[in-house]
């Protein structure tokens, strides 16, 4: 009681003294070097009228709290032009925030720069400063940009960067290579996302209005980790609010396909399926065992132990094997956020809150999901189907969201905490025409689908950030625990053979799958930086190390359900596992149960990797207007695994499947051609290593596309064994990568930059078409690889037509690369022999997930005095190969997706605290297609969706 007595006089003296400055008004600001970007620490800031200031803080922040009224600040720094800002408002019990104020070296002494303080906004200034002076080549979009924009979270808004597209409105892809050349890190840790087997976590989860900015790196430093090749991206949230902000939204989206639309598929799941959480009545009956009767067990005595306890399973399986017809509802939305932060004598405190809530609906009408392959005669280059499947699937997708973080800063140190929880849920129902004619099983049928995914992320970082005698040394530390979880309960799949409504092995079995994933992470990072001289300029040394552990369990337990002599011939799937239809003494060729996953499971595995990595960098300037960072890492990385193939002829127990040292060089020069352009080149290496799902025997079905991915451990061969076409060794891909950038920066934020880049693949990974099991897919190293490419970025201002033009913002980025992969003998032999009459094979293809162009523009409209802001917003791929053919199994290539959104934004009331947006996304209601291509042959469907064209609209209130 004592303690908690303690506390609590603590805690009102300090809202006490927060109190005493109700009357006055508060000042905030950051000032930043304008040559390179970086906070300036030790920075005089005068209030002239009052004579009362104060000094920049290591983060270049500083904060005075005065009467009200109008003041002159004078911003003094030696060897800078001092600043004076005028016509500063400070109001009453309120906060003034003056972000990316900019000093420069003098050019002459006594000289002053004066500014209105009205000029002064929120810009991409300080951004594109560090842009210009950033030691590797790098991209971004900060806060201020968020709202002219539009986006309400990080994955509408990262999408503006150059050379970086949005895959499923989620994931982020750099200069057009796919998650597996692209990695997404949270305040500069490796956090794994809802999916743990993607590089990339989901940027949709992320409210704008708790970032302070997403930085893409397209160069490789020493200071970051060496599994990326296309770019980190790195999301930074605020720890220090400028102000008290408190925001209430609510969003929504309707799209005239999918909402209110009384054809949506859908089943009465759990009752916390609102809130993205199973109530656990998708619970497996036998709770998981692996020592449960199995048919042949108890078909001869019905009513032993055994036969009562196989019985009181299969009566606890849910009955429920189809969805129904029922009503659409549109999207919703709910966020809050609430930040501060609170100034002390010794000490300022942070504080950050975000909840978000979404509730999203999508129905996919006449979608398809095909198999074609080539025929068996040269002649015939037409390719023909093997599997042909149509038909409407409705999913429900529910995203709840929070974060917690919580700052301290003092005059030389600064310390966080943030929490981070999401918890998703999505259900899936649909029905679907299939039509067969593979290995000569020619039959039609009617397919049924439930299933229901549900996963969860908690990830804690704690870090700090220490400034050593006099800001000459700086120390950052962090430590990030997560758990991951993945559970798919009891995924549901039935298929009758039509016209008699028949179930047998050669339609499918009626199946149930269980899934269950949890994987742990732990990253422990240090970072040292030393200010040095050397050639007679600052600079900077670099050095640090850290340690990252992954351990993963996975379980995957499936049953199949015979029918016996049941009469079905209704077409019923709900009435399957009536009671009537069950197996019991008296039926004893009734609907029964096989455990796929007795005696053998290859789809339970354990696998867990240790990565131990160090570096050291240096960042001088040898000669004028040079900058040269140069720098090394070295990686021990480990991976084991315990699991088994199909016939347990192969049994690993705790085996270690990779064990790679690798030393990485990097080499970034920036060449000042002018004091606002630069030269950069950059020469660096880095690797790609598989997942702990592709370095597996697991088999993982996804029911409603009828696809299955196959392990990496998995080996193929031909010809009664004697021809290899996989040896199940998959290894991990080492890259160089080479880049030279011009770039020109202008005022307003206004820039235009060129690149140009090169990086070579040994032993590229890419997902290949299995060729003895059709709708199969493997990861595989595929041989040598080359992307080269240019990049054009361009923002710039209308104002060169037309000064009436001035608020008008055209930015542009284009990317254009070619790829190469040298094939592997097994491939190339197996394209040849399955070549069309007149085809001449290269031994050269496309690589997978690299796109020949991407482009991005979009033309904006901005008004601060109106608050009103509009813009309208361009992006589309070109075709990528997404599947490498194999046999006659040909190459599937994604079709350019048009993409052409608009958005509008209005802020309202005192001091714009409302502000209403509106959009348009896929005003071109393209489609979203992959198709089978092969030659002089007519593409053919391997995916069909039509997400149609989605309005969406929100509120925010800021109190």
């Amino acid at each position: 009681m004592k303690r908690i007595f303690i506390f609590s006089l603590l805690l009102i003296t300090q809202l006490m003294a927060g109190y005493s400055f109700a009357q006055k008004g508060t000042l905030r600001g950051a000032i930043y070097e304008e040559a390179t970007g970086e906070p300036l620490f030790g920075v005089s800031v005068l209030v002239k009228e009052l004579g009362i200031g104060a000094v920049t803080d290591f983060d270049g922040k500083f904060e005075i709290q005065a009467d009200p009224g109008t003041y002159t600040l004078q911003i003094s720094y030696i060897s800078y032009s001092t600043v004076e800002l005028t016509a500063v408002e400070i109001k009453g019990s309120e906060v003034t925030v003056l972000n990316d104020i900019l000093m420069a070296e003098e050019a002459s002494e006594l000289e002053t720069v004066t500014i209105a303080a009205a000029a002064i906004r929120t810009t991409e200034n300080a951004l594109m400063s560090v842009k210009r002076n950033a030691p590797n080549l790098m991209d971004g979009i900060s806060a201020s940009t968020f709202r002219q924009i539009g986006d309400g979270d990080a994955a509408g808004a990262v999408k503006r960067v150059t050379g970086v597209s949005i895959e499923g409105g989620k994931y982020v892809y750099v200069r057009g290579l796919g998650d597996r050349y692209t990695k997404t890190v949270l305040n500069g840790v490796d956090v794994p996302g809802l999916d743990p087997d993607r590089n990339t976590i989901q940027m949709d989860i992320f409210p704008t209005n708790v970032i302070d900015n997403i930085i893409v790196s397209k160069s490789f430093s020493a200071d970051l980790p060496a599994d990326f090749t296309g770019g980190v991206v790195d999301i930074a949230t605020k720890d220090f609010p400028e102000e008290r902000t408190m925001k209430l939204g609510v969003s929504g989206g309707i799209n005239p396909s999918m909402h209110f639309n009384s054809n949506y598929i859908k089943y009465d799941g759990g009752k916390n399926d609102w809130l993205g959480f199973d109530d656990g009545s998708r619970a497996i009956p036998t709770g998981g065992r692996t020592d449960i009767p199995s048919y042949g067990d108890v078909v001869g005595n019905p009513n032993n132990a055994a036969g009562a306890e196989y019985q009181s399973i299969l009566g606890s399986f849910n009955k429920t094997l189809a969805g129904y017809r029922t009503n659409s509802l549109m999207d919703l939305g709910v966020s809050f956020s609430l930040g501060d932060q609170l100034a002390r004598e010794k000490v300022t405190w942070g504080y950050n809150f975000a909840l978000t809530y979404k509730n999203d609906t999508e129905f996919y009408q006449d979608a398809e999901f095909n198999l074609y392959a080539k025929p068996r005669e040269s002649t015939d280059r037409e390719l023909e189907p093997l599997e042909r499947q149509m038909g409407d699937y409705g999913v429900n997708n529910v995203m709840l969201g929070g974060m917690a973080g919580i700052a301290m800063k003092t005059d030389a140190s600064k310390f966080r905490l943030t929490y981070l929880h999401l918890q998703n849920g999505e259900s899936k129902a649909g029905e679907f025409d299939f039509v067969n004619t593979n290995l000569g099983a020619n039959f039609e049928a009617k397919q049924y689908n439930i299933e229901y995914s549900e996963r969860s992320l908690r990830s804690i970082l704690l870090g700090g950030s220490h400034f050593l005698g006099g800001n000459q040394w700086e120390i950052d530390w962090k430590i990030a625990p997560t758990l991951s979880t993945m559970d798919d309960p009891d995924i549901r799949f039935t298929r009758f053979r039509l016209p008699n409504n028949t179930i047998s092995t050669e339609v499918g079995l009626p199946t149930r799958i269980w899934r269950e994933l949890e994987e742990m992470n732990l990253v422990n990072k240090v970072d040292l930086t030393r200010r040095i001289t050397a050639f007679q300029s600052e600079g900077k040394l670099r050095f640090g190390g850290s340690y990252v552990m992954k351990d993963r369990d996975f379980n995957i337990q499936t049953f199949q359900f015979a029918t016996g002599n049941t009469d079905l011939s209704a077409g019923d799937p709900n009435a399957i596992l009536n009671p009537e239809n069950l197996f019991s003494e008296d039926n004893r060729n009734g609907v029964r149960y096989n455990p796929d996953f007795i005696p053998i499971n290859p789809n339970e595995y354990q696998s867990d990797l240790t990565n131990v990595a160090g570096y050291v960098s240096t960042e001088l300037n040898p000669i004028d207007r040079l900058k040269a960072i140069a720098g090394v890492r070295v990686e021990k990385y480990t991976q084991f695994y315990t699991g088994t193939n199909q016939g347990a002829t192969i049994v690993f127990d705790n085996e270690k499947v990779l064990d790679d040292l690798d030393f990485f060089p990097t080499l970034n020069l920036v060449y000042g051609l002018k004091e606002n352009q630069n030269l950069r080149l950059s020469a660096t290496r880095t690797i790609a290593r598989p997942s702990f799902k592709e370095l597996s025997y697991a088999e993982i079905l996804d029911p409603i596309t009828g696809r299955t991915f196959i392990g990496g451990l998995f080996p193929e061969t031909t010809n009664g064994g004697t021809e290899v076409l996989w040896d199940g060794n998959l290894t991990a891909t080492r890259i160089n990568n080479f880049d030279l950038r011009w770039e020109s920066f202008q005022e307003r934020a206004q820039m235009v930059s060129v690149s140009a880049f090169y990086k070579s693949f040994d032993k590229p990974i890419e997902i290949v078409q299995f060729l003895s099991d059709p709708g199969s897919f493997q990861p595989r190293n595929v041989g040598r690889g080359t992307v080269m490419g240019l990049e054009l970025e361009l923002r710039k201002s209308l104002a060169f037509l037309a000064p009436a033009l001035e608020n008008f913002m055209w930015n542009t980025n284009l990317t254009v690369t070619e790829s190469q992969i040298k094939m592997s003998e097994s491939e190339f032999r197996s394209r040849s022999l399955t070549a069309r009459e007149g085809e001449t094979v290269s031994d050269t293809r496309d690589m997978a997930g690299q796109a020949p162009y991407i482009i991005n523009t979009g033309l904006s409209y901005l008004n601060y005095l109106t608050g009103f802001e509009a813009g309208v917003f361009y992006n589309v791929q070109g075709p990528t190969l997404n599947f490498v053919g194999f046999g006659n199994r040909t190459d599937t290539y994604t079709v350019p997706f048009h993409s052409l959104n608009l958005n509008i934004n209005k802020s309202f009331g005192a001091d714009e605290r409302i502000q209403a947006n509106l959009g348009v996304e896929n005003l071109l209601n393209d489609k979203r297609e992959v198709v089978f291509s092969s030659y002089e042959a007519q593409d053919q469907i391997f995916t069909r969706l039509a997400p149609g064209t989605r309005v969406k609209f929100g509120f925010t209130f800021s109190f």
